[in-house]
């Protein structure tokens, strides 16, 4: 039977706004069930502490527990894998950060595709780093530490950062690169034990997130150079940045953000960030993050997905041209 172009044509948008039912009706209903958040490290630490704080609040908004599920290894690329696998539906997000997603993923090549494989959620905030020294090296500045260096023998001054790979790795890369200074990377396992080389006098300077070095700052212990953002912080107003140190446009933050699986459906990423925002903007979260040096930002979906693809050209540049391997 031979039907007119504009009953055949009805009949197709009629198709497709029944397919779109289930998917709107999801929508409205979501969340069903609790949440898993997968957070790609140990229990612990600034990371865990942010998931830990969010997950509470954000429970407690939509009306259904946000559970925790730490799946450390892999320089975080394991828990990433199991959230790009998951579902798409909403009910596995992902606690990433650009350390593990953007910087690490050019040397780690692991087995998803930060860029296609991930809903990006939001920004849930930006962790300002910070260039300090052992009390045994000689500067008290930016400029007398670069002075340091380059009279130091054996090609340079050693710093440390927490693994290959991470956003201070590579920070450490751009001002060798844009300040001239001799540095050569020493990668840690972990940022616990590059803290204690720093405290002890064996690593002569650590890049780290304020958070983890303010109170040593503040004793005395170690001595603040710079930090890496566009801004001074909170914690330690008085520590400048390093473009006021005479590095000219050099700003780098690490952040944290909420992931979901590519293919998750538009409302509930909506939702999603609406409600984290929210979250977010309780002065009580905002307090407790901010003490964790970690500034709020709840951004769009659009926003955040555009950064990601920034920082994700930005540091394959880095990597190629510093040609940074795995050991």
């Amino acid at each position: 039977m031979r039907y007119p172009k504009i009953v055949l044509g009805l009949l197709g948008i009629t198709a497709t706004m029944l397919a779109a039912v289930p998917v709107v009706a999801a929508a409205q209903d979501y969340p069903a069930r609790p949440i898993r958040l997968v957070v790609p490290f140990v229990p612990g630490g600034v990371t865990d502490a942010t998931a830990r704080l969010l997950a509470n609040k954000l429970g407690q908004s939509l009306g259904q527990n946000v559970i925790v599920d730490n799946r450390p290894g892999a320089s975080g690329n394991i828990g990433a894998e199991i959230v790009a696998r998951s579902a798409a539906d909403g009910y596995t997000l992902l606690l990433g950060f650009d350390g593990a997603l953007v910087t690490g993923t050019h040397i780690t090549r692991p087995r998803f595709n930060v860029l296609t494989d991930f809903a990006p959620v939001t920004k849930v905030g930006d962790a300002t780093l910070i260039f300090v020294t052992s009390p045994s090296v000689p500067a008290k500045s930016f400029s007398e530490l670069a002075a340091y260096a380059r009279a130091s023998k054996g090609g340079g001054l050693s710093f440390g950062s927490s693994g290959t790979g991470t956003t201070c790795h590579l920070a450490g890369e751009l001002l060798r690169d844009q300040a001239g200074i001799p540095l050569q990377h020493i990668a840690y396992k972990g940022g616990s034990q590059a803290l204690t080389d720093v405290l002890g006098g064996s690593l002569p300077v650590l890049c780290t997130a304020v958070a983890s070095v303010s109170q040593y700052v503040k004793n005395g212990q170690v001595r603040a150079i710079a930090v890496t953002g566009s801004h001074r912080v909170g914690a330690l107003p008085e520590v400048p940045t390093l473009m006021e140190s005479g590095v000219k446009d050099f700003s780098v933050d690490s952040w944290v953000g909420i992931l979901a699986p590519a293919g998750t459906p538009a409302a509930v990423v909506t939702r999603l960030q609406r409600e984290i925002r929210k979250v977010l903007d309780q002065p009580e979260t905002r307090s407790k993050m901010l003490d964790l040096g970690i500034i709020p930002v709840g951004n769009t979906p659009d926003e955040f997905t555009q950064q990601i693809h920034r920082d994700y050209a930005r540091y394959g540049d880095v990597v190629k041209k510093a040609g940074i391997t795995l050991n």
